[in-house]
């Protein structure tokens, strides 16, 4: 009888302990939308990098959505641009970044119908633009380069998911968006009115981390920084073999999707670490208090950003020797 009330006090013991362990270190779950500077995380999965028990990708239609599923708990990392970090710091969130993803060197854009084939055009013209903080930066600083006034145009709110039907039905005369649908729509007949090339710099992707998760689970988040370079290393030594993987979600055949890396910079390890972590300023951090203000300025946050507490150094010891 001692020993039936032994044994089942040991069995009891481990059902504990390996239900702590499991509580102790979730699943990272990593949110999404389909971009092309993202698509290396889904490569990764394929390549056996990222298990599901460690790292699971969860897929959104468009970064609204993805900010949405942050700030209600239901992923802890996400990849976001980086006015979007802005957004969610600004709403009381905890985002660090942990890495570059890529710097927008073309991949957004406005994309005007056959008969708009000037960024001035837009004149008295429908514009369609996500009701994000990317789309209404994107679309400020081409007013400005245009010398127009919000109130020369009509915007019109479309989700992302939305900019390809809207544009194809002819219910916008121009439209705020990035590839895939960029591509699409410019092989479908549409002029390219405006793209990030003009923005050097100011468009970038970031992966993001709860500071809570990051804090408590850093060897989660590092398998996922590990996996992502291993991703880049891979479509580094065989761009045209991975290019078919990485089109999969874009629905964009390989020289589709080669076309739209194109226009992207996916940063290796030192030079994402450098963006981070340079000292006495990370450049990054510089670039973030400098969007920060212009959010500012154009009401796209309604106050001031702690820009500094999205670069804590829990973030800075997740580098990787591979994608050098």
């Amino acid at each position: 009888m001692l020993g039936q009330i032994v044994r089942f006090a040991l069995i009891l013991s481990l059902g504990i302990l390996i239900g702590c362990s499991d509580e102790s270190a979730p699943p990272l779950r990593v949110g999404t939308n389909v971009w092309p500077g993202y698509e290396p995380l889904y490569l990764a999965r394929e390549m056996g990098y990222l298990k599901d028990g460690d790292v699971h990708l969860v897929e959104y239609s468009n970064s609204s959505q993805v900010i949405q599923a942050f700030r209600n708990g239901l992923v802890d990392a996400a990849g976001l641009t980086l006015d979007e970090v802005l957004l969610l710091a600004e709403r009381g969130e905890t985002p660090t970044i942990v890495l570059v993803m890529d710097i927008s060197n073309g991949g957004d854009a406005i994309i005007g119908q056959p008969n708009v084939t000037l960024l001035s055009d837009i004149k008295g013209k429908r514009v369609g633009v996500e009701g994000n903080a990317l789309g209404a930066y994107m679309l400020t600083r081409a007013l400005e380069s245009a010398g127009l006034d919000r109130k020369a145009i009509s915007v019109i709110q479309l989700s992302a998911d939305e900019h390809e039907k809207a544009f194809q039905e002819k219910r916008v005369d121009a439209v705020v968006t990035f590839d895939p649908a960029s591509s699409k729509l410019m092989t479908a007949g549409g002029n390219l009115l405006f793209d990030s090339r003009q923005l050097p710099g100011e468009i970038v992707d970031v992966l993001v981390v709860r500071k809570e998760f990051l804090n408590s689970h850093p060897d989660t988040v590092k398998i996922l920084v590990d996996a992502w370079y291993h991703a880049l290393d891979a479509i580094k030594a065989n761009p045209r073999q991975t290019a078919e993987s990485l089109g999969r979600r874009m629905k964009l055949n390989v020289d589709e999707t080669l076309a739209a890396f194109n226009g992207i910079t996916l940063p290796n390890t030192q030079e994402s670490q450098r963006l981070l972590t340079s000292q006495p300023e990370p450049p990054l951090e510089k670039s973030a208090k400098k969007l920060a203000k212009l959010m500012l300025e154009q009401g796209l946050v309604s106050k001031p950003v702690d820009v500094a507490r999205l670069f804590s150094s829990a973030g800075k010891d997740l580098k990787s020797k591979t994608a050098d």
